[in-house]
């Protein structure tokens, strides 16, 4: 398996793959020809996937298929301005994408950038945490929330809204993810700004608030103290970083948690793409899936529980996101949230 790390903050651009030809989706479960899966040898997978969950799943797939996994990670937003920038160049060098981002995967798929495929198990996967005809599956559900370290912040003092977060009382505690670099911090930006007002971002920046790139860094950033509460950050670095003997203490606001899926399409045009079929059709297997929850996130599957310790999705307030709103004010909401943090 071989792995390229770009950290590199870029922001999204939409590419068009010219002279693809479309093919149908299918109304049943669709296969891998595996034999010249096989033969191609390797499947190259551009993803935003934290990276020790992308190994594993890379990892897996190869001890299962004999195929290998050719791995580019990177931020949501970076992955998808490489790819797009790919595309626009006629030269298609993915095979499989994995982003957090439910907006611009739609955009994609209507710009008849993906094969539809809806293998077994598709019908596992709620309508919400899917295209309807399999443009994409969600890989797994990210929950954003507020965590914070439990040792250094008093149960009392604790937000329990996203509005609370503006009192004075947490200047210089806060740290957030960027949104023109993780896409789902920009769902979340995207969606507060326009629930609570950009007076509310505005409010945050008046308390000092820490940007940094991704949820890697924000969960860092708490272990280290130099922050003592993330703003909407991953929850599953949370729970790892519980699971390592840290004392983080997640808060599902009352307000709402953001309950994000992990597009994965299979990319048109890509150099191997019976082997791009097979890893999207691993993606969404029970062996597969059950790696999400045994390192505190949350499968795609309904039929896989949730983390240990942690709720059903079906018992939190949700935060609805208006993906099809978001996907044509990606930008807008990047330079607004830019002009107010920097």
């Amino acid at each position: 398996m071989r792995t390229l790390i770009d950290r590199r903050g870029f922001t999204l651009a939409l590419g068009l793959l010219a002279g693809a030809a479309a093919l149908p989706a299918a109304g049943h479960a669709d296969e891998a020809d595996m034999a010249k899966a096989k033969a191609e040898g390797k499947v190259v997978w551009y993803t935003s996937t934290p990276i020790e969950q992308a190994n594993k799943l890379a990892k897996l797939f190869e001890q299962q298929s004999g195929i290998k996994v050719e791995l580019f990670r990177s931020g949501g937003s970076a992955i998808l301005r490489r790819f797009n920038q790919e595309a626009s160049a006629g030269r298609i060098a993915a095979d499989v994408l994995t982003t957090s981002d439910p907006a611009a995967s739609n955009m994609m798929a209507e710009q008849g950038l993906f094969v539809a495929f809806k293998p077994k198990d598709f019908d596992k996967i709620p309508e919400t945490a899917k295209d309807k005809d399999g443009n994409w599956i969600g890989q797994r559900l990210n929950l954003i929330t507020i965590y914070m370290r439990g040792d250094k912040v008093p149960e009392a003092e604790r937000p329990k809204k996203w509005t609370d977060l503006t009192a004075k009382t947490f200047d210089k505690k806060l740290v957030m993810t960027d949104p023109s670099f993780t896409s789902l911090q920009l769902s979340v930006v995207g969606t507060l700004s326009e629930k609570l007002g950009w007076d509310y971002y505005k409010q945050l920046a008046g308390n000092d608030v820490m940007v940094v790139q991704g949820n890697q860094q924000v969960s860092d950033n708490l272990k280290r103290g130099e922050r003592l509460i993330a703003v909407g950050a991953l929850d599953s670095y949370a729970a790892e970083d519980r699971a390592s003997g840290h004392d983080i203490v997640t808060v599902y606001p009352a307000d709402g948690t953001f309950v994000i899926p992990s597009p994965t399409a299979v990319v048109k045009g890509g150099p191997n793409p019976e082997a791009a079929k097979a890893f999207a059709a691993f993606m969404i297997s029970e062996a597969a899936q059950k790696i999400f929850p045994a390192d505190g996130g949350y499968a795609a599957r309904s039929d896989v529980d949730p983390p240990a310790g942690s709720p059903k999705v079906s018992d939190l307030v949700i935060i609805p996101v208006d993906y099809a709103a978001l996907e044509k004010k990606a930008a807008e909401v990047k330079d607004e949230f830019n002009a107010i943090f920097r």
